[in-house]
């Protein structure tokens, strides 16, 4: 296993270090100079495939320009399979390993890279793994920090739970919400079962469940059964309404969770806004962004 990890790690630095092997010419005639201080930010989203989902990353980023005037803020796509599909589609998103490298080549010294994933799983291991290489290589940045997900420490999570709670559409007696999130293998699949009990202590109606792992929509069904729930409102725990909100949530497919819903006997509504356009919750994530900022400073 732990050989396994060695090599995953070291192809990351592989691809970091192409990357800026690749953006070279960039540096030419700059040897021996000492870099002038530059400051950037890199937001790292997973990605979507969906155009109009992408209005909740657009939201972020002018967030975060409006907490940062003056500083240059950069986005990339951590999901490759994202990237590819909309290349198809003539629309080019950077990898984070790209994006830092041409943040190096343009003289950037100082980047804080902030992730737009809602945990600390495999993507946002990665990001950091990527992060860490690029500040160790000649010819590339002097520092980089890394800000944490949306779910990351217990601290976050509550605070989480309290914006998401505030974002939520105002429901009667018999109405439930069901929050859908992506849900992992990775250890960090655990913060969505943290999230879930900061969400009952204010309010026992509200449920989460994930599309690929536990707690599974089928899971929650005898929980909104017991509680009477008639209405259910179904809502993206990711901060984009994408693909899995789309479809997985919201299609006409038979295994989708409005179709399972509604042969259980329940009303479901789906609503497609993602937590990156929900003010309450998009705040966190700047926040987030600030701590990484501050980091640099030290």
């Amino acid at each position: 296993m732990r050989s396994r990890a060695v090599r995953f790690h070291w192809s990351l630095f592989a691809a970091a270090l192409l990357c800026l092997c690749l953006s070279a010419p960039a540096f030419a005639g700059e040897h021996g100079k000492a870099p002038e201080a530059k400051r950037g930010i890199l937001l790292v989203a997973f990605g979507t495939s969906v155009p109009e989902a992408a209005a909740s990353i657009d939201e972020l980023t002018r967030q975060a320009k409006a907490a940062f005037p003056g500083v240059p803020v950069r986005l990339a796509y951590s999901s490759k399979i994202i990237r590819d599909k909309i290349a198809g589609e003539g629309v080019q998103k950077r990898s984070p390993a790209q994006a830092l490298a041409d943040m190096a080549a343009e003289g950037f010294t100082e980047v804080a890279v902030q992730s737009l994933h809602s945990i600390p799983g495999r993507e946002f291991t990665d990001i950091s793994a990527t992060a860490k290489a690029f500040e160790g290589m000649p010819k590339s940045m002097g520092t980089i920090s890394v800000g944490r997900p949306l779910l990351s420490t217990p601290e976050d999570i509550a605070l989480a739970a309290q914006a998401v709670l505030k974002s939520l559409p105002k429901r009667g007696r018999g109405e439930a919400v069901v929050l859908m999130g992506h849900g992992t293998e990775h250890p960090a699949n655990a913060a969505y079962s943290a999230l879930q009990l900061e969400l009952w202590k204010k309010d026992p109606g509200v449920f989460v469940a994930t599309v690929e792992s536990s707690p599974s929509l089928e899971d929650i069904i005898p929980a909104l059964k017991r509680m009477g729930a008639r209405t259910v409102h179904l809502l993206p725990l990711m901060s984009v309404a994408g693909d899995h909100a789309h479809n997985d949530m919201a299609g006409s497919e038979e295994d989708s969770w409005v179709s399972i819903l509604k042969a259980k006997g329940f009303a479901p509504k789906a609503e497609l806004t993602g937590l990156g356009s929900r003010p309450a919750v998009a705040r966190l994530w700047i926040e987030h962004l600030k701590d990484a900022v501050k980091e640099l400073d030290h």
